[in-house]
């Protein structure tokens, strides 16, 4: 269950299906991985799905992990005990 998401126009398209503030390419697919994201309960879930490319991060970023949205553009996240926090996307470039 997704219970923060720290990217303002993000947490709008979640919550009220507003996808202004997000590039135009980006909505189909963040649709699915919010979903995804939302019902998960192992992050071991999110790995079986082809394409999203499931990792966790390193460095300062250490307990966040990572599903690639396209090119650039990353959703980075925490989940601890069945809940997804501090989801937010990113430019990684």
């Amino acid at each position: 269950m997704i219970v923060s998401i720290r990217h303002k126009a993000l947490r709008r398209f979640f919550e009220q299906g507003n996808s202004r503030g997000l590039k135009t390419d980006l909505p189909d697919r963040l649709e699915k991985m919010l979903s995804a994201l939302d019902v998960a309960v192992d992050v071991d879930e999110l790995g079986t799905i082809p394409g999203w490319r499931l990792h966790k991060l390193s460095g300062e970023l250490a307990d966040y992990w990572s599903l690639s949205v396209t090119g650039n553009w990353r959703l980075i996240f925490l989940f601890a005990d069945g809940e997804v926090s501090q989801v937010d996307l990113v430019d990684y470039h």
